[in-house]
């Protein structure tokens, strides 16, 4: 998988289309870097850019497009609803994929060093590339904002990170660091600025100050005003959407505006959301109000609808969910047709192979089971076992899209080993090197097509319940699933035994073959089972 980055910087301008495209056309010619989103925000005057690349190609759009707000941004002018402190405001760097936390944090301080000496612009670090703790927050950086920075900047304590100790009226000062992935969310309320701010320091968790902190952790928020839209926003930063998830913001700031006797009017994401954040949302609403929702796109449907995402603009999951915006369809096994995937099986390459097609079968398998349970729940007939029913059918969706997933996995296993087997081996140096490489690949391997047995084995409860109630003139159908199911178990087992030869870690070695034996002869006696069921309802006995 390639190391992914992704920077969000905040540009104080969102009012001037032609400065804010500039800006836009500096990153879209570094190579190796996707803009995904340009936000930006007429009463802010301000503008977020989201865009993803490679850890030294994000840094060198980063550093293109500061250079360029530099050159166009005058600070001297400059007002807006949100705080500030310099025509390039706040650089963060966001891991994605592949890349560590500790990764970004060095993206952080390249780009820093650069403006630092090279456009001679004061710098400071924050979050997960800030050591001292007075500095490690945005909040306690721009405290004072821009107007505070020509004093600021000389005291000992605050001396920039890179670049000079001295203020440039211009520019101002601009902050940069690595941190987790940051939403900006906005709630909506037909009410007033001080309403909206009163909620703000209600829940956020400096609240009103140290004896009378709010009831939310990782969340910052301030109210203010929208003139073009004619309404107050609670406005707020989700610093870790894992503690505090959006869809716990929008329902504490309701329960908090119906106090105050104001009415919350839908609300908005600024920039990108990673999908996980909306499928908690969606799974949130589901479980409180009993539904049964299991397809991605209509969990997408629901969250924009409970939470009023298109209130103010439409939410296209297309273009504010990022991993739908860094998907690039075609290069992988499962973007094939039908027609094209069996082409490529027959053609004269190891890849894909017998453990691509395990996982493929398997969800295959638990696709059926969950395609039985479909067709049962909700029909008259039926109606009683609605419950029972609908147990089975999520964790089948879910180890189908699991199974699919690893169809891919699979041969980039085999890929990555194969690349070890191809390194040099010229010196001593290089063959231990080497033969690390094959040791972790060869385990890598054998990993995968066990992940499959595991996924393939955790469907069998679920597609026994479908077999005992599912519908009655289906039951070909599930044993066609579950028969399934044990082929992809015997196929990944198959793979797993193959490799495990060549693996020189015994006691890995012994854990992995005792694990998938057990799997491999339940597999057997759990489809034996199925089938007993079946002929008992079909009188095949």
């Amino acid at each position: 998988m390639a190391k992914v980055v992704e920077c969000v910087p905040n540009f104080s301008e969102g009012r001037d289309s032609a400065v804010i495209e500039a800006i836009a056309q500096s990153v879209r010619r570094v190579a190796g870097v996707t803009l995904l989103n340009v936000d930006p925000g007429k009463s802010t005057n301000r503008t977020v850019f989201t865009f993803v690349g490679d850890p030294d190609a994000i840094v060198e759009a980063a550093f293109q497009a500061a250079k360029k707000g530099y050159e166009l941004i005058d600070m001297r002018t400059h007002q807006g609803a949100h705080p500030r402190m310099g025509a390039v405001d706040v650089v963060p760097f966001v891991p994605v994929s592949d890349v560590s936390m500790a990764e970004c944090a060095e993206c952080s301080r390249t780009f820093g060093r650069r403006v630092g000496e090279e456009l001679g612009i004061p710098v400071y670090l924050y979050e997960e590339a800030q050591d001292q703790p007075h500095r490690k927050a945005l909040r306690q950086i721009r405290s004072g904002e821009y107007e505070g920075i020509e004093q600021k900047v000389t005291k000992p304590e605050w001396r920039p990170d890179f670049g000079p100790a001295e203020f440039v009226p211009a520019s101002g000062a601009t902050v940069t660091g690595a941190r987790f992935f940051l939403i900006a969310y906005n709630v909506n309320i037909l009410g007033t600025r001080n309403q909206a701010h009163r909620i703000a320091l209600n829940i956020r968790e400096q609240g009103r100050g140290p004896d009378e902190p709010g009831r939310l952790q990782a969340l910052k928020g301030i109210g203010w005003y929208l003139e073009q839209y004619e309404l107050a926003q609670v406005s707020m930063n989700l610093d870790n959407y894992h503690v505090t998830p959006i869809h716990r913001v929008f329902e504490e700031v309701k329960r908090d505006a119906a106090a105050l006797n104001v009415a919350v009017a839908g609300s908005e994401i600024v920039g990108l959301v990673p999908l996980e954040a909306i499928l908690m949302a969606a799974d949130y609403y589901i479980d409180r109000e009993n539904l049964l929702i299991t397809d991605q796109r209509a969990k997408i449907r629901l969250v924009i609808e409970r939470l009023g995402l298109s209130s103010i603009t439409a939410f296209k999951p297309e273009e504010r969910i990022i991993e739908y915006m860094i998907e690039q369809p075609g290069g992988r096994l499962v973007d094939l047709t039908v027609a094209e995937f069996v082409s490529a099986l027959a053609a004269r390459s190891a890849t894909p192979g017998g453990g691509s097609v395990s996982a493929l079968v398997g969800a295959m398998g638990a696709a059926l089971g969950a395609m039985v349970g479909w067709l049962t729940y909700g029909r008259r007939k039926y109606e009683h076992l609605d419950k029972r029913i609908r147990k089975a059918i999520p964790p089948l969706e879910e180890i189908r899209k699991e199974l699919i997933r690893m169809v891919d996995r699979d041969t980039d296993a085999y890929t990555e080993y194969m690349n070890a087997v191809g390194l040099p081996k010229a010196t001593a140096e290089e063959q231990a090197a080497r033969q690390t490489a094959m040791q972790q690949g060869l385990k890598s391997a054998t990993l995968v097509p066990f992940r499959t047995m595991e996924l393939a084995d955790s469907a069998w409860d679920h597609i026994l319940t479908v077999a005992r109630i599912g519908q009655y003139s289906s039951a070909s159908d599930v044993e066609v699933g579950a028969r399934a199911l044990e082929t992809a178990v015997y196929g990944a087992y198959r793979n797993v035994m193959i490799n495990v030869p060549s693996v020189q870690d015994d006691e890995f070695k012994r854990d992995i073959v005792a694990r998938a034996g057990t799997i491999h002869a339940r597999a057997v006696h759990k489809m034996k089972q199925l089938q007993r069921i079946v002929a008992e309802r079909t009188g095949d006995v």
